[in-house]
């Protein structure tokens, strides 16, 4: 038995999983959220172009994966180091707390 999934149903999903991302963007205060707030968007955007890349047997959208895979790790290393560089210098990670850049 095999059950076709229909591309919709991807969809869907990737944009709840973008929203959700977004939501928690602009209603989290605390920046370990708001990170992973950004790679729950990317991950919707990387389901999105799965579904088409399989939809239209076309390797292109897993090649666009390959590449917001490979920004997204980088953009995790250097985004917790200066995490972690903030919350050693104002010891909190709240948005509203560490708005300025003077330390």
């Amino acid at each position: 038995m095999t059950a076709v999934v229909p591309i919709s149903w991807y969809l869907v999903l990737a944009a709840i999983l973008f929203s959700t991302g977004v939501a928690s963007f602009l209603i989290k205060r605390n920046l370990i959220t708001v990170f992973m707030s950004i790679e729950l968007m990317l991950n919707a955007v990387n389901l999105t172009f799965v579904a088409f890349a399989h939809m239209w047997h076309q390797v292109s959208g897993q090649i666009f994966v390959f590449f917001v895979m490979v920004v997204a790790a980088a953009e995790s290393a250097v985004g917790l180091a200066i995490i972690i560089a903030i919350f050693r210098t104002r010891q909190t990670l709240n948005v509203d707390q560490v708005n300025l850049l003077k330390l």
